[in-house]
């Protein structure tokens, strides 16, 4: 029903922004991710948006990307993750964060998030790797790593660092982790291998 809304902040809380468009407010549930984005009051904010529909209430999620939109929508489609967890999730992981533990099988990582325990984490992993590994193109572990800039070498394993890097790795720890793939394998393979090999070492 509501594809984004483009207008002025309003005001904002850390779990809310409220923008004004034609003169009506809108008030938009956002992940922390998306509240650190935001402009400061009176500034123009454009937020992308999902409207949830429950028999009791409906709730008008805002997002600072399409990515994270789709990130957000794809998690809620797997049994036990309600909008909540799902902006619980977002809200500490980005997007891409939550993309690659999903395709590294890392259901470690998802339980930093309030109410995610390891279980329902798992579940995740299970019902959604396969969608973000190959069902959509923004969330494809080699078109994540292309909008990374390399920061080490070239081909896949360079591509593969930068990726890790973009998660918060150090490019040693990230090169330590890839020491063991071969050359031959893919981005999104190194990727998955070097992610499995940094989660057990936490």
């Amino acid at each position: 029903m509501y594809y984004s809304l483009r207008g002025t902040l309003i005001a904002a809380d850390g779990r809310s922004a409220a923008v004004e468009c034609g003169g009506v407010g809108y008030l938009c549930t956002v992940s922390a991710q998306t509240y650190s984005q935001l402009p400061e009051p009176g500034e123009e904010v454009l937020l992308y948006t999902h409207l949830s529909v429950r028999e009791d209430a409906m709730e008008l999620y805002g997002f600072s990307t399409q990515v994270e939109r789709s990130c957000f929508r794809m998690l809620t489609q797997v049994s036990g993750v309600g909008a909540k967890v799902a902006i619980a999730i977002l809200s500490s992981l980005t997007a891409d964060q939550v993309a690659f533990a999903i395709m590294a099988g890392d259901s470690k990582a998802l339980t930093a998030a309030p109410g995610v325990g390891p279980k329902l984490a798992q579940r995740i992993v299970l019902e959604l790797k396969d969608k973000f590994g190959k069902g959509t193109a923004e969330f494809s572990a080699g078109s994540l790593s292309a909008s990374v800039p390399a920061v080490m070498g070239k081909g896949s394993r360079g591509e593969a660092v930068a990726a890790l890097a973009a998660l918060g790795y150090s490019q040693a720890e990230a090169a330590s982790a890839l020491s063991d793939c071969a050359d031959t394998m893919s981005v999104e393979d190194m990727i998955r291998a070097g992610l499995k090999k940094l989660s057990r070492n936490l």
